[in-house]
């Protein structure tokens, strides 16, 4: 019985000094790498060609005479903007029509008298 303790701690032992050897071996490796200008140098590539992609899909969609985002972007806030406008000169001209409506029953009253002072 004393031997099968035996053997478990020592797996137990061998499992943990494996997982520490694994870990400094992956620790290492991750330092390797940082250190290296190969990560470096693989980052500046993909950052590179997402650009050149960009670019190209830019290229592809002005050859085809399609708006991009930021073309979107600002056809909205340029609808926005006349949108705005229209509403206030909307507004100016209710007030307009409520003035004149105003004068010309201002007008009538007026005929109206003098009409009556004619006649009387």
């Amino acid at each position: 019985m004393g031997s099968e303790s035996d053997h478990s701690n020592g797996g137990g032992e061998d499992q943990e000094s494996l997982r520490s050897r694994s870990e400094q071996a992956l620790g290492e490796l991750a330092q390797a790498l940082l250190d290296s200008n190969v990560l470096e140098n693989a980052a500046a590539a993909a950052f590179g060609a997402r650009e050149k992609a960009h670019e190209a899909q830019q290229a592809a969609m002005a050859a085809l005479n399609l708006p991009s985002a930021g073309d979107v972007e600002r056809l909205e806030r340029r609808l926005r903007a006349l949108s705005q406008r229209l509403d206030e000169v909307e507004d100016d001209l209710d007030r307009a029509t409520r003035e004149v409506s105003g004068l010309r029953r201002e007008l009538a009253a007026q005929k109206r008298e003098s009409n009556s002072q004619l006649e009387g």
